[in-house]
């Protein structure tokens, strides 16, 4: 079953009709749903599909190994014995063959970084190829596909050889609450809201894992089977993807994820705990995770000034990698013996302050769903992201969970998971509130997300202009 994703498809279609072929990227961690989208565009439109994909990382693993998979790959769709290629010219030029039609054609090359990854002038004889062969064949959609993002950009987006040529590049990010209850079926509409915040808490909107869940067993159930038993899909999920994602550089931005897990940290607050300086090699590693999904940057703008934060603040942002690093790492060896014995998420400690957080990373990776909750139109947003205000000697310190700012006013939006919340919500909101400082010419306005009952007492007293329950993120 397809679900979401129906923008991408509108405007991979729209690519049809072309004198010339059309070059698309399409980027986003493991697992999101990469090569099922080009999948489903081509059933849906196309005449010839043919795709090729890079071969995992491995020990002994050779440029040389992944041309002559490539070369077996194209005589298998050419209905020939394999014709080996010594250069990646003479590959591309096999594959040029293939394409020698005016049907509609999509080509995926998947998992491009590992296709390329061991020639350092790959990207250059891809740019050759496509310059001088797959460009002039008409109606042909050429996608380059990969989980290491920041190949991709280096190599493809941000090269000066393919400026230009790049007709669409598809970013894929989470299903949305309501596209996962859909995935899910009509038993994942009968869960109740907190069985599938806690099942989002823990998976995130990762179409991979939600297709492994069985709706009509309990959370508690699921998170066992998928987590703490040793053939669980996701027990070794992290290290089979976090190294096929980065490769020798696992070990390394590994330690980085580890040092994000007690919360958001600064480049600068990073490199001082990890003993190093923060120089472009620390940067790189920090934009390596980002691109690949594991870690989001926030910025936003000042409040007083209206000028960019000049120190983003990086956090864990996929909830499956958090879960596992706090919940599934830990207890490796004894799942692996059998040994641990799972009966529910209460049973895990620290549970209540970590789901808090998973909940705050779940509202901040579906701001397109909240803002409208917010009274709020997207194009009018000029910032959207957690903020912390310094204490200094003039000022008090404050942590926002999200700061939203358009041009004549400044949202706090407060996040809170608990079973049962109070008014002393109220309190907390307003002691933050009183700290912020902010521009003259902005109007404050609050708001606060929560998954749990809220006392009545909240609502009476009208302190808080939004009021947004969890269900509402599952609405249609």
């Amino acid at each position: 079953m397809f679900i979401g994703r129906e923008r991408d498809l509108k405007d991979l279609e729209a690519l049809w009709g072309r004198d010339h072929g059309v070059l698309v990227t399409c980027r986003g961690r493991r697992r999101i749903g990469k090569s099922t989208l080009i999948d489903e565009f081509a059933a849906r439109s196309a005449d010839r599909f043919f795709c090729i994909e890079g071969l995992p990382p491995r020990k002994g693993m050779t440029d040389a190994i992944q041309r002559t998979r490539f070369c077996e790959k194209v005589a298998e769709y050419a209905g020939r014995e394999t014709i080996y290629a010594a250069t990646w010219s003479l590959a591309f030029a096999q594959l040029d063959e293939l394409l020698v039609s005016g049907r509609r054609t999509v080509v995926l090359l998947d998992e491009i970084s590992w296709l390329g990854g061991y020639n350092p002038d790959f990207a250059g004889y891809l740019k050759e190829a496509w310059d001088r062969r797959f460009r002039k064949h008409p109606n042909l959609v050429f996608v380059l596909c990969g989980s290491v993002s920041a190949w991709i950009a280096e190599n493809i987006l941000d090269s000066t050889g393919f400026v230009g040529r790049d007709s669409l590049d598809i970013e894929l990010k989470e299903l949305t609450p309501s596209q996962c209850q859909q995935l899910l079926g009509p038993a994942g509409e009968r869960m109740s809201v907190r069985e599938k915040i806690d099942l989002l808490s823990v998976i995130g909107g990762v179409p991979k894992y939600l297709e492994d869940v069985r709706p009509e067993l309990s959370v508690d159930e699921n998170i066992r089977r998928m987590c703490f038993m040793p053939r669980g899909i996701l027990f070794r999920e992290f290290d089979e993807t976090f190294n096929g994602v980065f490769g020798r550089r696992a070990k390394t931005r590994g330690r980085i994820l580890k040092m994000l897990m007690t919360g958001p940290k600064s480049a600068v607050e990073l490199a001082e705990v990890d003993g190093k300086t923060p120089n472009g090699s620390y940067a790189k590693t920090l934009k390596d995770l980002r691109m690949a999904g594991y870690v989001a940057g926030d910025g936003g703008l000042n409040p007083c000034t209206g000028e960019p934060i000049r120190e983003e603040r990086f956090r864990i942002s996929d909830n499956y990698t958090r879960f596992y690093l706090h919940y599934i790492e830990p207890r490796r060896k004894m799942v692996e013996k059998d040994l641990f014995e799972f009966s529910s998420l209460e049973q895990l400690r620290g549970l209540g302050a970590i789901f808090g957080l998973q909940f705050e990373n779940l509202v901040l990776n579906n701001l397109q769903t909240l803002l409208p909750l917010l009274g709020l139109e997207a194009s009018l947003v000029l910032s959207a992201a957690p903020y912390r205000q310094r204490a200094t000697a003039g000022r008090d310190g404050c942590q926002i969970d999200l700061m939203i700012q358009t041009q004549r006013m400044l949202m706090v939006v407060e996040m809170k998971r608990r079973r049962e919340i109070g008014r002393e919500i109220i309190d907390e909101v307003d002691a933050k509130v009183r700290k912020l400082k902010y521009g003259g010419n902005l109007s404050l306005r609050t708001a606060l997300v929560y998954d749990g009952r809220l006392s009545p007492a909240v609502a009476a007293d009208h302190y808080f202009d939004f009021l947004v329950p969890a269900d509402r993120f599952f609405d249609p």
